[in-house]
């Protein structure tokens, strides 16, 4: 079902390539579509957000009080809000340990010099709704956003007939303050410029179409965003020792997300990667998404075939994979020589549905090749820093003519003349 691929300098390339116009952008249409919607609610506010939200979800906006995120946690299994439940201490714990810290400490001229490290006042959270609702992304977006003591949190979900039950219970568990019922570009577009009962947040993090993609990169600069994600990925570095079975499954766990996403196979082993195309064969044919996975691996799913383990991870970082899971006899001495992916995965008991659901790094992580400069989603994305400085005279005036000669090559003499007044 996937296309084996021998190495040879050009057709890993080509494929390559392939994979990355894949995240080109929609066209002109939409962004004229959503520029207009982000102009009508800048100028005129709630109205503007109520009358795009009747015509696209047939319902106004609305809050959603605490006595029903209380019903649908009660109506969500048990065994399901255990595991969301254990996730969330995983997500706190690993966020927990990531938390910046203020400090200062003395400069070399003997001022106090440091860094004050703060939450950010108000975090947005868009949640899809439909067939796209994920609690996981809830938690992952949220609880790190709490760890970082971000001062209220707004989640926005679409005013869907019957709102997803596992989506408000995981806004409890994750500690949200305030949801409400709003989606599409409006909802990114009233959390950018405040609309009503909607507030004006500091940031906006979570998936949406390619609408919601669209508002956010607009709104981009009035308010900050996680990133513009582009269609999932995994990239699987395996030797001869891997079990094609399992490198088969993580393969088809990335590829039922949807037709364009990604599943790629590195392996200096020919013969595994004839096994694993068997593999995905007989596996596809018990999955309940196997139209999807045969349109994503026929697409942007291939396994090629390298000279050695080092062309694998020199392709892999060529690549800049969102997920890159290593499954060799020892993954740990790759790992040094990984620069761009968004998550690692390491050995074959560290499948990438592990990072997804449970081990409590984000699944928020850069795609498209922006690893090579973008982080995952996590406690630091919440915070903001402010730079302290505190000399006395005595710190000040030892270095009191350096700062006024470089004020005056800057032709700055307003600056040199705040220093020298101190010392006349």
């Amino acid at each position: 079902m996937i296309e084996i691929v021998r190495a040879d300098g050009s057709a890993e390339k080509a494929r390559i390539a392939a994979m990355r116009a894949r995240a080109r952008e929609k066209g002109a249409r939409i962004d004229k579509a959503v520029a207009d919607i982000m102009q009508d609610v800048r100028e005129n506010g709630f109205s503007a957000v109520a009358g795009y939200s009747r015509r696209f979800d047939k319902a106004e906006p609305y809050e959603i009080g605490a006595e029903e995120l209380e019903m649908a946690y009660y109506a969500c299994s048990k065994k399901l809000i255990s595991a969301m439940e254990r996730s969330a201490a995983n997500i706190r714990d690993y966020n927990g340990k990531l938390l910046a810290k203020t400090l200062e400490w003395t400069s070399p001229d003997g001022g106090t010099v440091g860094r004050v490290v703060r939450g950010l006042s108000r975090v947005g959270v868009y949640v899809p709704g439909g067939t796209a609702a994920y609690p996981s992304s809830v938690l992952m977006n949220v609880i790190p956003a709490r760890v970082a003591g971000v001062g209220e949190i707004v989640m926005v979900t679409p005013p869907t007939e019957n709102l997803n039950n596992a989506v408000l219970a995981a806004a409890k568990i994750a500690g949200v303050d305030r949801v409400i019922a709003v989606g599409g570009a409006q909802a990114v577009a009233a959390l950018t410029y405040g609309a009503g009962f909607i507030p004006r947040v500091d940031k906006l993090v979570g998936p949406g179409n390619a609408y919601v993609a669209a508002a956010k990169r607009m709104a981009y600069g009035t308010l900050d965003i996680d990133m513009v994600a582009g269609p999932s990925e995994v990239l699987v570095i395996a030797d001869e020792t891997a079990n094609p079975k399992y490198i088969a499954a993580d393969l088809l766990s990335q590829a039922e997300h949807d037709k364009m996403a990604s599943a790629v196979l590195l392996t200096p082993s020919a013969a595994l990667a004839g096994a694993v195309d068997a593999e995905i064969v007989r596996q596809t044919g018990y999955l309940g998404r196997s139209a999807i996975i045969e349109a994503s691996l026929r697409d942007f799913g291939c396994a090629i075939v390298c000279g050695s383990l080092d062309g694998c991870v020199e392709l892999a970082n060529e690549i800049a994979p969102e997920h890159l899971e290593i499954v060799t006899a020892d993954p740990r001495a790759l790992l040094g020589g990984v620069r761009n992916a968004g998550a690692v995965f390491l050995g074959e008991w560290s499948p990438e549905p592990l990072g997804d659901y449970m081990a409590g790094p984000n699944h928020v992580l850069p795609t498209s090749g922006t690893a090579r400069f973008f982080s995952p989603l996590s406690v630091d994305s919440f915070l903001k820093t402010m730079s302290v400085v505190e000399y006395r005279q005595k710190d000040l005036a030892p270095v009191k003519d350096k700062i006024i000669t470089l004020a005056e090559a800057e032709h700055l003499t307003a600056h040199a003349n705040s220093i020298r007044v101190r010392f006349e």
